[in-house]
């Protein structure tokens, strides 16, 4: 299933935040959008998943979802959302309570997302006893959960010092590696955007129009250590937001 944003634009009262947006996004791919505070990130993600309505234009889901898959469009959020007296087992399965599986089913499921998210030692853990970056690994196995067709996925590393931010990474990498998934992963990191996203959609300050769609062919598995050409691609999209990063802060100062 894809998702195609057609000649979106949105306001929230006068104050107009995006304009005349139009984008694909293919199955199999993470697609990262950066751009400056204030530019409507978090906002195009709410209107991919549904959340909000925009208010001119359209949001498509193109195609069918997989076949096994329970819910087309599910989020992971950089504060993990997870149930503080439930396990890690418990976290996961909530997201299965609403659907009509068998026993067995449900908890091949949860034993499946868990190993493929090196928790499966962890499986009765509470969220307290758990690092930052074992608490996003269970957010993202609960997503894994409903096999969905895309994930949308809110700074989701943001709270996490640089070790960890990069050990998920790796996780991110291999999760994707081992079976594609389809992602949109918005990030204020541009490292991040470079080192996960097929494609990097790079919005200007509010109201937010899309400057560029940068594609990095270079393999994810091949990024983990960097050359000449990533860092020429990060540098090119500083080079793109610097100047209208430091207009945005000083809008958003001024307020």
């Amino acid at each position: 299933m894809d998702l195609r944003l057609q000649n979106v634009s949105h306001f929230y009262g006068a104050t107009e935040v995006m304009r005349d947006i139009t984008l694909d996004i293919p199955s199999g791919q993470i697609v990262c959008i950066v751009g400056p505070s204030g530019c409507g990130k978090s906002t195009l993600l709410r209107m991919l998943g549904g959340l909000e309505r925009p208010s001119a234009g359209q949001v498509l889901q193109l195609g069918a979802p997989p076949a096994d898959c329970l819910n087309p469009l599910t989020y992971i959020f950089q504060d993990f959302a997870l149930l503080p007296w439930r396990s890690v087992r418990g976290n996961v399965a909530l997201a299965l309570e609403d659907h009509r599986l068998a026993r067995s089913e449900r908890e091949a499921i949860i034993a499946d997302v868990l190993a493929r998210t090196k928790l499966g030692d962890f499986a009765e853990a509470l969220p307290r006893q758990l690092s930052g970056g074992m608490k996003q690994r269970v957010a993202i196995a609960r997503a894994l959960a409903v096999r969905p067709a895309v994930m949308l996925m809110d700074e989701p590393l943001s709270a996490l010092d640089s070790q960890t931010r990069e050990l998920l990474m790796d996780d991110l990498v291999a999760l994707w590696t081992r079976q594609p998934f389809t992602a949109v992963y918005v990030t204020h990191n541009l490292a991040e955007a470079v080192r996960l996203g097929h494609r990097i959609v790079v919005l200007s300050r509010r109201p937010g129009q899309i400057r560029e769609i940068v594609k990095i062919d270079t393999s994810l598995s091949a990024r983990a250590h960097g050359d000449a050409a990533l860092e020429a691609h990060q540098r090119h999209l500083w080079g793109l937001m610097r100047d209208e990063a430091a207009a945005a802060d000083a809008e958003l100062l001024d307020v």
